[in-house]
Formats: structure tokens, sequence, C-alpha cells
């Protein structure tokens, strides 16, 4: 998975730079008014949602760990943070599609459905039982619009929906606002606009995702 969405290489970009990107990106690219839209609607913040005693509303117990471990290939930790299960992004996942899901729950299920059955198909156990290398091998095969094959569009559009979660998710979690050096929420006297070289990065970020974007410091 060295590749992104759009089956563009990223070059020096990390994973998770090009995530962050998504997450400050306007609102219409993330899935259903972001994760601060539906918090505000009562779906409560990821971080909130990781404290124990979280009842599960949509995903069974084997859903629930297929989610952690997808969300994980997703966000994993490095030094910039923790993963996206440590950040409660599957309780954040479970609570919206339960809150507003419409027909994003049935395609989230029915993706983690189908990634069981290919995985048995091919390696003989469901996805959480693959090795680390057999579930990046099947996630391959649906990361990627423009090296899909016609026959997966319906499962490529799974894991691009997952993925938006998953990056909204974390993002607006505490651990992610961390990651993203997030300085709102606090008093100002002035504002001199978003600075060029963050302005640059966010540009740069949104071209290798095939996005544009039409921003000004002013």
């Amino acid at each position: 998975m060295s590749e992104n969405r759009n089956g563009k290489r990223q070059g020096g970009i990390k994973r998770r730079d090009v995530l962050k990107a998504i997450s400050v990106a306007p609102v219409a690219l993330l899935p259903m008014g972001t994760a601060l839209a539906g918090e505000k609607k009562g779906a409560g913040s990821a971080a909130a949602k990781a404290a124990s005693g979280y009842q599960r509303k949509v995903f069974n117990e084997h859903e629930w760990e297929t989610v952690k471990v997808l969300s994980d290939l997703i966000i994993p930790a490095d030094e910039s943070g923790g993963s996206a299960s440590q950040a409660g992004v599957p309780a954040f996942i479970d609570d919206w599609l339960n809150f507003q899901g419409g027909n994003l729950k049935p395609g989230i299920l029915g993706g983690i459905t189908w990634l069981d059955v290919e995985c048995n198909r091919a390696f003989g156990h469901d996805f959480v039982r693959c090795t680390t290398a057999e579930q990046k091998k099947m996630l391959d095969r649906i990361a990627y619009p423009g090296k899909a094959a016609p026959e997966d569009a319906n499962y490529v559009a799974f894991f691009n929906d997952l993925r938006d979660l998953v990056a909204a998710g974390y993002f607006s979690s505490k651990m992610g606002l961390d990651d993203l050096h997030y300085l709102g929420n606090r008093p100002s006297n002035e504002w001199n606009g978003c600075p060029e070289n963050v302005l640059e990065k966010i540009e740069t970020n949104l071209k290798k995702l095939g996005v544009g974007l039409n921003v000004s410091s002013t």
C-alpha cells in the first residue's frame, strides 16, 4: 500500500501526512460533513467513544475486531503518534454508522463480509487471522481505484468510505489533533492568515491525491 488512493506514488510523503491533508480539506471531502459536524448532532468524539465501557451499536464482535485491524493498517502508530484504534476510531465509526449511516452502513458491513470471503478463498481464513502481508495484499486489490478490476468497484468504494471515516475519526480525536498541532479554539488579538508554507504543504499533498484546492492566506 505504498501508493495513494488514485494509484499515483506519494514519493517521500507518508500516508499519515496525506490523510492529514484530507482532514483539513474542504468539508465536502470528508464523509457527511466531517466528524465534528456529527459531534454537534450527538455522535460524539472518537476520544470519548474510546472510553472503557463503550457499548457497540452496529458491529458484532468479529466486525469490531476487523475494523480495528483495518483502522490500524490505514493509520498505524509511528513517531508522530498512536494508531487509529488507540485513538478510539473503531468506536467513532460504530457510533457514526449507528447515528446516520444511511447507505454507508450496508456498504461498510458488506465490505467486511467480502474481505472475509475473499481471504478465505485466497488464504484459508478470515481477514483478521491473515498475516499482515496477506492483509495488505488483499487491500492492495481495492485501495487504488485506477488499478482495481471493474468487478471490484463496489469494494473499492467500500475501502474509500472506510478510509475517509478512519481519517475523520482520527484527526478529530485528541491524539489526532495533537498530531495536526491544532491551534484552534484559542483567543487571538489578530489574524494574519494561514502561513504560506502551510498552504503550500496542503496544496502539494492534495495535488498528490488528485484534488484541487483554491486557497488563500487572506
